[in-house]
């Protein structure tokens, strides 16, 4: 069953960077973000990564965590983690399980052959545990300033 808005987002664990290990129950009382994106170290979710990077500050003063989420290894996003300087953690989702719950496993069509892959998309949990805001099919420019102010108006209440 996938997630819906307005409704409490069932508990999950993953395994994350930096030896974490995720779960939703652990962060009630704060915001949470899970933002999906395709593959590591591509320009377009490097580019998402850092907007997230440089934002990191404000979504702290907003109470509100950040977690990367896609289905590269633990070992390609420690990596990944590592070079670009993401002070949050990134979620291996390596069997789809979290991607499955969130449906943002998509058809895709890259140079007229068609692929499931992950389509960019972005939640914002509630300090309950409750899914506000949803973004799918995102596009990079200005995305993570428009989830800032959703999480900052969220968090004033």
């Amino acid at each position: 069953m996938a997630v819906t808005l307005d409704a409490a987002v069932p508990d999950f664990q993953a395994q994350a960077t930096s030896g974490r290990q995720f779960s939703l129950a652990d962060l009630k009382g704060q915001q949470v973000v899970l933002y999906f994106y395709p593959k590591d170290n591509t320009p377009g979710c490097t580019t998402e990564g850092l907007d997230f990077r440089h934002f990191y500050p404000e979504f702290q003063a907003a109470n509100t965590q950040i977690f990367g989420v896609s289905r590269d290894s633990l070992k390609s996003h420690e990596n990944f983690k590592c070079k670009q300087e993401f002070p949050f953690e990134l979620i291996a989702d390596t069997d789809e399980a979290i991607c499955k719950l969130f449906d943002v496993i998509k058809l895709k069509k890259l140079y007229g052959k068609e692929y499931l892959g992950v389509d960019r998309s972005t939640f914002l949990i509630d300090e309950n545990g409750v899914l506000r805001r949803e973004w799918r099919g995102v596009k990079v420019p200005g995305h993570v300033a428009a989830v800032l102010a959703a999480a900052q108006e969220l968090h004033q209440g």
